[in-house]
């Protein structure tokens, strides 16, 4: 169990570590260590300003400790030239006591310069780094582009990149589209013309045809025949009352004055 957990959380790390390649951006990752170099050479040149400022502070105070001392000589001289000679001891022994808080600030002073000396040095140096490294990013983002650049064209060209492969799959797709319609039509085409499928609205064949005319005859020949016996006309007449009927006169006229005529000429 513990092996399979392991392959798996190798897996997941193999996949993490593939997709964070596709998507990382040298351009992006250089312009970050860039900024981050910027922050360090900022931050160190806070540091000497910091440095100066203390140096500056302890100068001062070292300045007001001597403007003492100068003035307790003059006092210890002055007593002495009165003939006060414990009031001399007593400003040279403050006078004493402020010499060696003089001694302490030279030291920290000394110390302050040192410290101010060395960031100077690096400032200079993380400078000089800061610049090359600014130059060697904008060199490897103009081949990096360049060379991306290079790569969509030559995909483009070969056609397997992703957005033409998307196209060239589209155009497939649409291709045996065409050629499915295509065949169908044919298949529709030749079974039409084999007389598997008919077409829709179109006479029958020969057969149905003559059968359709013997219906229709069959029913003109009924629907005489009792006409005629409506009419109480003999069957053999038939010819001879459509030859007597005019055309487009009616047949029922001429019929009706044929009987007058004849019982007239009989009387």
């Amino acid at each position: 169990m513990v092996g399979v957990f392991s392959r798996f959380s190798n897996f997941i790390k193999t996949k993490m570590s593939a997709f964070l390649d596709q998507a990382e951006d040298p351009g992006q990752t250089l312009d970050y260590s860039y900024q981050k170099q910027l922050e360090q050479l900022q931050n160190l040149r806070k540091s000497i300003v910091d440095v100066t400022m203390n140096e500056k502070r302890l100068e001062l105070q070292q300045a007001q400790i001597n403007a003492r001392v100068d003035k307790l000589d003059q006092q210890a001289r002055s007593a002495l030239a009165k003939g006060d000679e414990d009031l001399a001891r007593e400003a040279l022994t403050r006078k004493q006591d402020l010499q060696g808080q003089v001694t302490t600030f030279d030291q920290q002073i000394e110390q302050l310069k040192a410290q101010q000396q060395k960031f100077v040095e690096m400032q200079d140096r993380l400078s000089t780094r800061v610049e090359a490294f600014r130059t060697q990013k904008e060199m490897v983002k103009a081949q990096y582009g360049a060379a991306q650049a290079q790569v969509k064209i030559q995909e483009a060209a070969t056609g397997i990149s992703e957005e033409m492969s998307d196209v060239n799959l589209a155009v497939q797709r649409a291709q045996d589209r065409v050629l499915q319609m295509q065949a169908r039509a044919d298949a529709l085409d030749e079974l039409t013309a084999s007389g598997a499928l008919p077409e829709i609205g179109a006479p029958g064949d020969d057969i149905d045809r003559k059968l359709a005319a013997l219906s229709s005859g069959d029913a003109v020949d009924a629907e005489l025949a009792t006409l005629k016996a409506q009419m109480q006309l003999p069957a053999g007449s038939a010819s001879s009352q459509q030859a007597q009927l005019p055309a487009g006169g009616s047949a029922p006229a001429a019929t009706t004055d044929t009987p007058d005529s004849t019982d007239t000429t009989s009387s």
